[in-house]
C-alpha cells in the first residue's frame, strides 16, 4: 500500500498562520500536523509517500526531506513554475489533477493508495479500512463522519445506499440542499484505475469533479463510517479549539512534550521563571528558552512557544503564543492566538499589531521591543520611588 498527502493548498481560512506557513506545517504541540500523518502511516507499514506541494513548498521539503528521520520514503511533486526572473509561482492543479501529474511522470500509483489531506489529525485504523475496501471490491472508498446539519456546508456530503455504495456526492452544499449529514473527511482509498479517470493536463478536483464522476458512472464507490478521531483544522477558530483540546489531554494519541515540573505545567529546556508573585494554572506548556518575569499570571490551556518573553505583570489566558513572542508588561491576552505581527481572537477576528495597542506584544528577538520593555520598567520604578 502507498500513500498520497495533499499539501498544495494555500489554507486561506487559517490566515494569518498560513501567511508564513503552508497549512500542513501548522504546529500542534510544537510539531507540524503533517508529521503526525507520516508517523501514523508508518505505524501501519506505509513507507512510500508522495506529497504534492505548491504554496511555500520549500518549507515542507526542507523540514521533511526524503523522510529518512521517519523511516519512510517521501517524494514531492511541485505544482507551479519559475519566471524568467527566478520567482517561484505556485499553480495548484487540484487534488486529482496533482495525482494525475504524478502518475504520468513516473507511474507511482501502481498499487492501492491511501490519500490524506495534509491538514487534519487522525487515528484511523488503516488496516481495518483497507480490509473493508477490499471486501467490498471498491475502486474508491471515502472515510466519512457524521456532522451537525449546520456544518454540512463546510464539507463534501456523501449520499449512500444501505450497503454504503455512494450514489451521489455533493461538494459543500447549503444546509437546505444537503441530502445527508455524512461528510468526507479527506481520507480516501483508491485503486490505480481511479487515476485513469482523471483527465490529463487540466485542473481537476477530487471532491467537486472526480467523486461526482465516479457516482455518475455507477462504479464501485463506497463510503465507510468509522469510529476514530478526526480533527480538521479548517479554520483558525478550529485551530484554537484543537489546541485547547490537545492541551487538555482530550486527544488520546497526543502527549505533552517537555518535562513536567508542577501539576499541569510542562517546560522545555532552559526556561527561566521568576516565581515572585507569579501564578500558573495548568495545563500550560512553556517552550525552551522562554523567560517568565515576576507577577505573571498564566491560565491554561495555554501554549507558549520557544524563545518567548512574558514580561512582568502580564496575564495570558487560554492562548496560543507562537515562538519568540514578547508579551509586554501588564498586558492581558485572553483566548488569543499570537503569530508574529498578528493576533486572532476566539471568534476568528484577525488584527495586525499596528491595529492594536503598540505596547501589547512584539517579536522577542527585536531589540526595539526589548528597549520598550526596559523603558516601561524604568518608568514604573520611577513612579514607585516617587
Amino acid at each position: 500500500m502507498k500513500a498520497m498527502i495533499l499539501a498544495a493548498g494555500k489554507g486561506t481560512r487559517v490566515r494569518p498562520l498560513t501567511y508564513d506557513l503552508p497549512k500542513p506545517m501548522i504546529p500542534i504541540l510544537g510539531k507540524p500536523v503533517m508529521a503526525y500523518l507520516i508517523e501514523h502511516l508508518h505505524k501501519y507499514g506505509v513507507t512510500e509517500i508522495m506529497v504534492n506541494v505548491s504554496y511555500l513548498h520549500e518549507k515542507i521539503e526542507e523540514y521533511f526531506g526524503e523522510g529518512h528521520q521517519y523511516d519512510v520514503q517521501i517524494g514531492y511533486s511541485f505544482e507551479g513554475y519559475t519566471t524568467d526572473d527566478g520567482d517561484v509561482v505556485p499553480q495548484p492543479l487540484g487534488s486529482a489533477g496533482g495525482m494525475k501529474k504524478i502518475q504520468e511522470f513516473g507511474g507511482f500509483f501502481d498499487d492501492t493508495t491511501i490519500v490524506l489531506c495534509g491538514d487534519a489529525l487522525i487515528d484511523l485504523d488503516i488496516k481495518s479500512a483497507l480490509f473493508e475496501h477490499r471486501r467490498k471490491g471498491a475502486l474508491a472508498s471515502v472515510i466519512t463522519k457524521e456532522v451537525p446539519w449546520d456544518k454540512v456546508s463546510n464539507y463534501g456530503v456523501v449520499v449512500a445506499d444501505s450497503n454504503g455504495r455512494i450514489t451521489e456526492f455533493q461538494e459543500k452544499p447549503g444546509q437546505q440542499e444537503a441530502k445527508s449529514n455524512f461528510v468526507s473527511t479527506g481520507i480516501y482509498i483508491f485503486e490505480p484505475e481511479v487515476i485513469d479517470l482523471i483527465p490529463s493536463g487540466q485542473t481537476f478536483d477530487i471532491g467537486s469533479q472526480l467523486f461526482p464522476l465516479l457516482a455518475e458512472k455507477g462504479m464501485p464507490f463506497y463510503a465507510q463510517t468509522r469510529n476514530y478521531n478526526w480533527i480538521d483544522i479548517g479554520s483558525v477558530t478550529d485551530y484554537w479549539e484543537t489546541c485547547q483540546s490537545v492541551l487538555m489531554g482530550e486527544v488520546a494519541h497526543l502527549h505533552m512534550p517537555g518535562i513536567q515540573i508542577n501539576d499541569g505545567l510542562w517546560v522545555g529546556l532552559n526556561t527561566s521563571i521568576d516565581w515572585e508573585g507569579t501564578t500558573i494554572e495548568g495545563p500550560v506548556y512553556i517552550g525552551s528558552g522562554t523567560r517568565i518575569e515576576a507577577g505573571v499570571h498564566i491560565v491554561g490551556p495555554t501554549w507558549i512557544g520557544h524563545g518567548s518573553h512574558i514580561c512582568a505583570g502580564a496575564r495570558v489566558v487560554r492562548s496560543v503564543l507562537f515562538e519568540y513572542t514578547r508579551v509586554l508588561p501588564n498586558v492581558s491576552l485572553n483566548e488569543m492566538i499570537v503569530f508574529k505581527d498578528y493576533s486572532v481572537d476566539r471568534a476568528g477576528e484577525m488584527k495586525h499589531v499596528s491595529e492594536t495597542d503598540p505596547d501589547s506584544w512584539a517579536n522577542a528577538r527585536d531589540r526595539r521591543s526589548k528597549r520598550r520593555t526596559e523603558h516601561h520598567n524604568e518608568l514604573t520604578d520611577k513612579r514607585i520611588r516617587t
